[in-house]
């Protein structure tokens, strides 16, 4: 790990490739610094989506993101899963692979959800324990991504701005930052988001996510499926003031829109990414 964060060849900002913006992307080539998928979506030895993803490859870095390692279940981590993954950055040799910090399986059976930890030493030995196993099978350093919650457990006695932390700290892997999981957590759980960002050590974050939430009753849901909101922005600019210039991807999941609908966001990013660069050689003469 190097002072400037964990070491990849990615900066600037992207965008989560869905499969309606496939053609689009391919044909028009907007001006991407890197473009992410869902690893799972390409587990499978052939086809028409490795087809896809060879062409994306040629054409920007790549991230892979996956959602179902469930790296904080009791259940034995999933040997099948891990080989695909092994196999799948062997082959396109991503600039990052990122996985979830929560669980989503029990007794073999998968839940199709990203479910939040228990914030507790015991459950903090288990993560690292399994993050390391991944990380020694790929080969590589992985980044965590902090996830979206609507309870706390009862049983947590460890603040989850400071479980991030540690996790990354013991384990030596990056964090990917989602901002976004960080206001609605904090709205949902009455916490002080710049806390968090206080708490995380700038070296180990390689990576930001930025989303869009929707307000359900008293809560607000992580549904990646709007525009980013303006506090959320807000907080993106403090965590690009705290921790520099971060590869940033804008994700967006359920009502995907018209591709320029993400290219703006991702314009967006790339613009308070842009001035933390103009500012920062500032900031050094000073």
């Amino acid at each position: 790990m190097s002072a400037g964060g964990i070491a990849s060849g990615l900066s600037g900002a992207g965008i989560g490739l869905r499969a309606p913006h496939y053609a689009q992307v391919l044909e028009e080539r907007p001006a991407l610094a890197f473009v992410e998928v869902h690893s799972e979506n390409f587990y499978a030895e052939g086809g028409a989506a490795l087809a896809w993803l060879e062409r994306f490859r040629a054409a920007y870095p790549l991230s892979l993101h996956g959602v179902g390692l469930s790296l904080g279940s009791v259940d034995a981590l999933d040997p099948r899963h891990l080989e695909k993954l092994a196999r799948l950055a062997d082959r396109f040799e991503p600039e990052l692979v990122s996985e979830h910090l929560c669980w989503s399986s029990f007794a073999g059976r998968h839940a199709n959800d990203l479910l939040p930890l228990p914030f507790t030493d015991e459950a903090l030995g288990h993560v690292v324990a399994r993050i390391d196993a991944v990380q020694e099978r790929l080969r590589r350093t992985i980044l965590v991504e902090n996830v979206s919650s609507y309870l706390a457990f009862a049983e947590s006695t460890i603040p989850e701005w400071e479980f991030v932390a540690e996790v990354a700290r013991r384990s030596g892997c990056g964090v990917l930052l989602d901002v976004n999981n960080i206001w609605v957590n904090a709205c949902n759980h009455g916490f002080d988001a710049a806390r968090y960002l206080a708490a995380i050590d700038p070296r180990t974050v390689g990576e930001i996510h930025l989303a869009g939430f929707e307000r359900i009753g008293d809560r607000l849901v992580d549904t990646h499926g709007a525009r980013v909101s303006d506090e959320v922005w807000a907080l993106y600019r403090a965590a690009i003031a705290r921790f520099g210039e971060r590869p940033t991807l804008v994700e967006w999941d359920t009502d995907i829109p018209a591709l320029e609908v993400l290219l703006d966001e991702a314009g967006k990013a790339r613009s308070i990414l842009a001035r933390r660069s103009r500012e920062a050689p500032a900031e050094m003469a000073s």
